[in-house]
């Protein structure tokens, strides 16, 4: 999903009764302790049933029947995901299905519901703009994993291994090899020898693996680039390449999970 683009749609968007637009902010984050037992469930219905009841007095009937299927398509969408929700959810939706951005966020925001001629779209630009574009570089040794991240979540995902016959990287698909092993009596040789050599070309290798993270930095259009891994690699990196960095994080996490690294190196 290109989420500027759609914003830029839903700013364009003004309707006439009896068409409106339904906007829904949804915080979801079950470590608020406000939101402990899935009180989201009641917010949800307090806010759908408090334009329903508005409608039942002052609506006329075709803008009734637009918020009904609105309110339909909204209950299925959060009853379809309430085992999989993140820390919030942000709907627009149109009775007639012309507009439908249903998406699941890693960012809490202010439970709010509107039914105007136009779209809220003050607190999704502020996500925006607090987290844009992000690419994420992991090193470790011969290994870099790419996270191509916008809002928190993960877009897409690259891993280079460095092959140390031809000193070239290549971008890997399947799983990566393990790093060299210790032994029961301490390092054993041939991770000395590795070591020695790694150490020996670091500075060489990272800068012929810098242009092409450059070239993905323009490419993805990433607005932040955070390097996260043991601290004289990272500087090793950032020191190679043109593109601004935002942050180092001197910490090897290449082996964690995917949205633990996000949360860490985003959100922290």
């Amino acid at each position: 999903m290109d989420i500027n683009k759609e914003i830029k749609k839903l700013e364009s968007v003004n309707l006439e009764k009896p068409q409106r637009v339904f906007s829904m902010y949804l915080n979801t984050d079950q470590s608020d302790p406000e939101q402990q037992g899935s009180k989201w469930k009641l917010h949800v219905k307090n806010g759908l049933n408090s334009f329903e009841n508005y409608l039942q007095k002052d609506g006329d009937s075709e803008e009734k029947r637009n918020y009904w299927a609105v309110k339909e398509m909204v209950e299925k969408y959060m009853h379809d995901n309430e085992h999989n929700l993140a820390k919030s959810v942000v709907i627009f939706a149109t009775g007639d299905k012309s507009i439908w951005f249903a998406e699941k966020f890693q960012m809490p925001v202010e439970t709010e519901f509107c039914w105007e001629e136009t779209p809220k779209l003050d607190q999704i630009k502020e996500m925006i703009h607090q987290f844009p574009e992000t690419g994420i570089i992991l090193t470790q040794k011969e290994s870099i994993k790419i996270l191509d991240t916008e809002l928190g979540t993960l877009k897409d995902s690259r891993f280079y291994e460095l092959d140390l016959d031809t000193e070239d990287w290549r971008e890997h698909t399947g799983p990566h090899r393990a790093q060299p092993s210790m032994g029961s009596g301490g390092k054993n040789t041939k991770q000395e020898q590795f070591e020695a050599r790694f150490e020996a070309n670091r500075y060489r290798w990272y800068k012929s693996i810098a242009t092409t993270i450059d070239k993905l930095a323009k490419n993805k259009e990433w607005k932040k680039i955070i390097i996260v891994g043991h601290k004289e690699e990272a500087e090793d990196l950032s020191g190679n390449m043109n593109k601004e960095i935002t942050k180092v994080i001197p910490k090897n996490m290449l082996e964690q999970e995917k949205m633990k690294v996000i949360n860490e190196a985003v959100f922290s």
